[in-house]
């Protein structure tokens, strides 16, 4: 068909003698050659290479084949090695000794039926009968239209820390959204009057911690005594963005789980008498165990506010998620939030094509085809998607509610910076606090 995305031939880039520097394998799942070094004398990388074993132990050539790792399927290895990388892999479970550490403290309790939770994740949503198909989508529209239409206000606050990156020309489109997001967010946080002293301010799945690194920066600005920022991410990145802020007093990397974390044993929290956690994109089950960790020791830990921009519904899971109680009372069994945590890809992407196909399809000016498998429209496809994410997120605000919070969703940068544009607020209620104003 004219006009539709082609798989690229096999290449790679050479230097000024004629030499391989990247790897010429293409990789289906990125849509892009592998970036890796290739072997002396090899168009491929040791991942990617036919393997050529010359070692004594090996007699075999089953041997010399590569494996995906058990442990994480993304990468492979050479059978005859497997026993060892097991041993190695960074992606092995490592029985921690911290005290901060628990294993499963906030992942929530183990479901009793497992395994039939485990057949509804493989549902296939265009397999479904229309009676439960069109079932779910009558009871989502009615929860939407009785809890969430029209209480979603549009917040427009900016940070002043970040005036001069914005105005900065050199930035891509990509780098100046996730740059409008972190002002809008810090802009929220100074709106609330949450940027004082004596105050943890807790990034849960920092990543490269770009938000921490300007909130760093204002709260140096503002010479605010005894406040940190606290990034808790499970993986050790590269290229960290909180590496550069100059005190670097400010800033502590925890390195641990979400659902492992167990906030009262952290000793960087007993040096301040305040928590606030916040966090930018905290896909899917990750906002929920941050919920449960956050809420897991009220009485020695207290988290005063709640910051959470929300995104990646589909990874919720039925064991994490905290709205359960509510969902059920509201009629929604495990088998339909799972066929929820499904549709909810709608609202981002209602024509199920890939980014790359749509963007291909859109520079030939072709019109996105409807399937004729799909038994709605794309705007109706979106239109319920957005709905079941929303009726995910006010499940989460009746849990924080019935633990002491004031509670809202809100829009905090336009839908043309990030479809993601929702932010969870949530503020402790305590007739000791000065500032008694309901949340932005």
């Amino acid at each position: 068909m004219a006009g539709a995305a082609k798989k690229p031939k096999m290449t790679t880039t050479t230097d000024d003698n004629g030499e391989a520097t990247t790897c010429a394998y293409w990789v289906p799942r990125k849509k892009r050659n592998c970036k890796m070094t290739p072997n002396k004398g090899s168009l491929f990388c040791g991942a990617h290479a036919l393997a050529t074993v010359t070692e004594d132990n090996v007699e075999t050539a089953e041997e010399q084949i590569r494996v995906a790792c058990p442990l994480d399927p993304k990468h492979t290895v050479f059978k005859w090695k497997l026993t060892k990388h097991l041993k190695i892999c960074n992606a092995r479970e490592e029985i921690s000794t911290l005290p901060y550490i628990v294993k499963n403290f906030n992942a929530g309790d183990a479901l009793d039926n497992s395994e039939e939770h485990d057949g509804y994740c493989k549902l296939k949503l265009h397999e479904l009968e229309d009676e439960e198909f069109y079932g779910v989508i009558k009871k989502v529209k009615h929860l939407y239209d009785q809890h969430v239409t029209n209480t979603i206000e549009q917040l427009q606050f900016q940070h002043p820390s970040l005036e001069e990156p914005l105005s900065n020309e050199e930035y891509g489109q990509e780098s100046r959204k996730h740059l409008v997001q972190t002002s809008a967010l810090l802009g929220i946080l100074e709106h609330d009057q949450q940027l004082k002293e004596d105050t943890s301010f807790i990034e849960f799945g920092a990543g490269k911690g770009q938000l921490a690194y300007y909130l760093a920066t204002a709260l140096e600005t503002q010479s605010l005594s005894n406040a940190q920022v606290v990034l808790i991410d499970r993986l050790s990145l590269r290229h960290k963005k909180d590496n550069k802020v100059a005190n670097k007093e400010l800033v502590q990397r925890i390195r641990a789980d979400i659902a492992d974390l167990k906030m009262s044993q952290l000793p960087e929290l007993k040096q301040t008498k305040r928590n606030v956690a916040l966090s930018k994109h905290l896909c899917g089950a990750a906002t929920d165990l941050t919920l449960r960790c956050v809420l897991a020791e009220n009485e020695t830990t207290t988290t005063d506010y709640i910051l959470i921009a929300l995104c990646c519904h589909h990874r919720c899971s039925w064991r994490s998620y905290v709205g359960k109680t509510w969902l059920e009372k509201a009629g929604i069994s495990p088998r339909e939030f799972v066929i929820i945590s499904k549709m909810v890809g709608w609202a981002v992407c209602g024509t199920g094509m890939s980014r790359d196909r749509r963007k291909a399809m859109a520079e030939n000016q072709e019109e996105l085809a409807e399937s004729i498998n799909q038994r709605l429209s794309r705007e109706e496809r979106e239109e319920i998607g957005y709905q079941c994410k929303r009726i995910l997120d006010y499940g989460r605000l009746e849990h924080l509610r019935s633990n002491g919070f004031e509670a809202s969703l809100k829009f905090y940068v336009p839908s043309d910076i990030t479809l993601e544009n929702v932010v969870l607020l949530a503020k402790r209620i305590d007739t000791k606090c000065n500032n008694k104003d309901d949340i932005v």
